[in-house]
């Protein structure tokens, strides 16, 4: 079955180049196109996508206020990937704190926006772990670190968690974390989903943003 992508983007200029980039593709399509992230959750409900690639700044809803839309309304909801002008965006980290899955560069080349569909669709790995450690690093500190630091103390991970967490922040995928620590990749997922539930994360970016405010994995 294809990766199925909802765009939402004010410029349509923006929406016809990732149209044409992701159904280039075999394993892509495209089922629906909106202006403003208002539209987001009528279409989400009736397209189901697997990866919504939301701008992050719209006039009417912006793509952070979308998200936490369709993350608190919508029942199973998808991927989220944002799409920015630029990296070092408080947007964009917030965006990521609310629930987004990663974000996208809109200069990035074809295959860049390719991939950052697919790894978002899959789930098993960070996207672009380097530009998110740098996002916690500049924007992480604001006085949400104290209740980041319960959180994490409450979780209580196991000394097996705690490693597949700091490994998950560096961006590794659950295949190389299985061979980095010398044990079977089902074994990695059920550490995943272990590190996930006690954080009360939707996911691994959810997760790693965790990490880094609360202290617990160092974001410089």
């Amino acid at each position: 079955m294809p990766v199925t992508v909802l765009l939402v983007d004010d410029e349509p200029l923006v929406r016809a180049g990732l149209r044409a980039v992701l159904e280039a593709q075999p394993d892509i399509e495209v089922v629906g196109e909106a202006a403003d992230g208002a539209a987001v959750i009528p279409l989400v409900r009736r397209l189901r996508p697997d990866v919504v690639a939301m701008d992050v700044r719209m006039p009417l809803l912006d793509g952070i206020e979308a998200t936490r839309a369709v993350l608190r309304t919508v029942e199973e909801p998808p991927k989220i990937l944002v799409v920015t002008t630029f990296e070092n965006d408080e947007y964009v980290y917030e965006a990521l704190r609310v629930g987004a899955d990663g974000f996208l560069l809109k200069r990035a080349r074809p295959a860049e926006i390719v991939h950052a569909v697919r790894l978002v669709a899959e789930g098993e790995s960070l996207l672009f772990p380097a530009s998110v450690r740098q996002l916690a690093a500049r924007y992480g500190d604001d006085g949400r670190n104290r209740a980041a630091r319960a959180a994490m103390e409450r979780a209580r991970l196991t000394d097996r968690e705690a490693e597949v967490l700091r490994l998950m922040a560096r961006g590794l995928s659950n295949a190389e974390i299985a061979e980095r620590m010398i044990v079977g990749t089902e074994t990695v997922k059920s550490h995943v989903s272990g590190v996930l539930a006690k954080l009360g994360a939707r996911d691994r970016t959810q997760a790693v943003i965790a990490a880094y405010e609360s202290g617990f994995v160092a974001p410089g």
